[in-house]
């Protein structure tokens, strides 16, 4: 795997945008919190510090060792990185007179200087910060200002050393991309070479290089990612993979006999495993969304053991799992307690005696799919909508029935098929419906109903991390939920989830 830019995290919400936009720019990067910089940096070409949550001026506030990386390779320092680097080396940190947050435009920039070519004066940028810069570090050179922030950037004199107290990695900051490309190509001349195409043939040849000749079994779900680990893995190592689709009972709508289909004529070995009785027995009477995440999780691992064990000298277990997974489970915090139980990050049970294969686990969503469309991955499989590992059973809130099951599996067709119909599913990030615990009075037909209520969900995102409801058009939402209340016997109400994330998740669970 290419190794070109360290991207060292303080804690930052935007960490991982940092590295979504260096790898826009086809360059390879990594996260790693800020106390586990690796030993060796050779084959890093530059170094981003994030932003962070803390004041540098607070006791337990992150304090790197950089001692491998000042003055020896590139270094833009972003936000808390740049007041890092202005408190400890001379430079004066103090609390901002007002929190400086949100839109702000370049009102002076030293266009003579690579780092601001092709900017213009006026730039907006997006802060978002508490302290701010009263006096550049030792050798520190001014390079921008905002109405409010003299010292929106700077430069140490006889080094590649570049400081912002900006985010150029959010949306807002309007030129911010081309200012990572200025400092990136320009002045660390990192090699542009990430592409889909590299990719694979880099990973095919790691996976040939990793499992030798040995058997390699997988679980697909039907989704993006176990869809192109698959894909590539089988173009790796061909008959030696064996794949397993489990039935849990909490999939779409005819979604095991249509994925099985799908699957046909891709060259992939896939047996179906309907296990749903088995699911549904399981977790009869659980309510906590943990413990039906966990019963699942359990249950699954058991049947897929099974399944495993008829077959012979399988060394192997292949995982869809991908970046944001690595990342949120060795977090600045450690572990993360937002990783879900389902996830097999990292380990297995001891049970089960396979290594793990991740072919995936250095990218994001976005360069899954565009990884499956260089690998010629039907277009409808890459661009279906994100679904949860526990199924439906998250969407239905409460304890788990088939009744309940087959009410939202209905709800969740007619409003998936009605999002196509329209035209809308490729304009919406992740879409489903959600059970909800209570019943409504309603009227059908001159009689008093009292049946189930059921809450319509979509929203655009580009990674999950944060979400906007979608504003779907009246008229579809009115004749979506007609059909619902009109053609699925027990609920007689349909409303609409309007919440963004934060402060919302996207499911209910």
């Amino acid at each position: 795997m290419q190794h070109n830019v360290l991207i060292l995290d303080f804690g930052s919400q935007y960490t991982q945008l940092i590295a979504r936009r260096v790898r826009e720019l086809n360059i390879f990067c990594e996260i790693f919190p800020f106390n586990q910089i690796p030993s060796d940096l050779s084959s890093y070409k530059a170094v981003i510090l994030s932003g962070s949550p803390y004041s540098v001026r607070a006791d337990d506030a992150p304090h790197p060792d950089l001692t491998q990386i000042r003055g020896k390779l590139p270094l833009l320092a972003v936000c808390y990185g740049a007041q890092y680097l202005a408190h400890f080396n001379g430079g004066e940190v103090a609390p901002s007179a007002i929190r400086e947050y949100g839109r702000a435009n370049l009102t002076y920039i030293n266009d003579e200087d690579d780092f601001f070519e092709e900017i213009a004066l006026n730039s907006q940028v997006w802060m978002s910060h508490s302290d701010t810069i009263k006096q550049l570090p030792t050798n520190g050179v001014r390079l921008a200002s905002t109405k409010d922030v003299e010292n929106a950037a700077y430069r140490i004199v006889g080094e590649k050393t570049y400081a912002i107290q900006f985010h150029p990695e959010v949306y807002h900051s309007t030129d911010g991309k081309q200012l990572l490309a200025n400092f990136l190509v320009k002045i660390a001349e990192v090699p542009q070479t990430f592409t889909p195409n590299a990719f694979v043939e880099e990973c095919v040849e790691g996976i040939r290089e990793q499992v030798k000749n040995d058997k390699v079994v997988l679980g697909l779900s039907g989704g993006v990612d176990s869809t192109v680990a698959a894909v590539l893995l089988n173009k790796a190592i061909g008959a030696n993979l064996y794949c397993i689709f489990v039935n849990n009972g909490l999939l779409r709508k005819n979604e095991f006999e249509n994925v099985l289909k799908q699957y046909q004529g891709m060259g992939l070995n896939v047996k179906g495993v309907d296990a749903s009785a088995r699911f549904l027995s399981e977790l009869e009477g659980i309510s906590d969304p943990e413990t039906k995440r966990k019963t699942i999780g359990r249950v699954f691992i058991e049947v897929f053991d099974d399944e495993a064990n008829q077959l012979t000298d399988v060394k192997w277990l292949a995982q869809g799992t991908i970046y944001p997974d690595v990342i949120e489970s060795v977090s600045v915090k450690g572990p993360s307690a937002t990783i879900k139980s389902h996830h097999n990050v990292g380990g297995l049970p001891d049970f089960m005696k396979l290594q793990i294969v991740e072919p995936l686990r250095m990218l994001f969503k976005d360069e899954v799919r565009r990884v499956g469309a260089t690998l010629g991955i039907d277009p409808e499989l890459l661009g279906r909508h994100p679904f949860p590992g526990p199924g439906l059973s998250i969407r239905i809130l409460g304890d788990i029935t088939p009744e309940k099951v087959r009410i939202l599996q209905e709800v969740d067709a007619i409003f998936i098929d009605g999002l196509k119909t329209h035209g809308l599913y490729n304009k919406v990030w992740q879409a489903g419906a959600i059970l909800l615990p209570v019943n409504s009075v309603g009227v059908m037909g001159d009689e008093r109903t009292y049946e189930k209520v059921v809450a319509l969900r979509a929203v655009e995102s580009t990674d999950g991390m944060t979400a906007d409801w979608v504003h779907l058009p009246y008229d579809f939402l009115m004749k979506i939920s007609n059909e619902i209340i009109n053609k699925v016997k027990g609920v007689n109400r349909v409303v609409y989830d309007i919440s963004s994330k934060p402060p919302a998740t996207i499911e209910w669970e």
